[in-house]
């Protein structure tokens, strides 16, 4: 049995807003992050286990104010040898033998947005309310429509009859 030698090598890296000035179009403008990245180095490819922590300020849907929102995350990703450089596969990149620096900033940054809900919401309080802007949320219930989605829309009535004859 061949058995093959690894090696294995972890580095940390902060995440501040500096990263994030680096994206223009970044929702994200801050953050304190920490970014631990194990390389584990095989004969054939190189294999990096990818695990960031830390806080980002997002907008709230709801109110808009920003707040500090938890991100933690793992990801992985494959580095392989091959004849050119590609990275059109999300999980591989493949690099020649003349690369001699690896730059995953912008995995980084896809990492944390993914890590992401669709939904960013001011978490609620120990009570349960909300701990969004009370200003907005008072704004927002002078528009609230009671019984709004209960009303009757005729322009479904043709879907609902082909849908009903099948």
């Amino acid at each position: 049995m061949m058995h093959f030698l690894k090696f294995v090598q972890s580095y940390d890296f902060e995440i501040t807003r500096k990263f994030f000035d680096l994206f223009e179009e970044s929702e994200i403008r801050e953050g304190e992050l920490v970014a631990v990245i194990d390389l584990e180095e095989c004969p054939s490819n190189i294999d990096l286990t990818i695990r960031i922590s830390g806080k980002v300020k997002v907008s709230c849907d709801r109110c808009l104010d920003m707040f500090d929102y938890p991100v933690e995350c793992e990801n992985k990703l494959f580095v392989r040898l091959g004849k050119a450089f590609d990275d059109s596969d999300p999980e591989v990149i493949t690099v020649t033998s003349f690369d001699h620096e690896l730059d995953i900033k912008q995995y980084l940054y896809e990492f944390i947005h993914l890590a992401l809900p669709i939904q960013r919401l001011h978490p609620d309080d120990d009570d349960g309310n909300s701990t969004c802007n009370p200003v907005m949320l008072k704004k927002l219930g002078e528009y609230l429509v009671e019984g709004e989605s209960e009303r009757y829309d005729s322009r479904w009535d043709e879907l609902k009859k082909s849908i009903e004859n099948n």
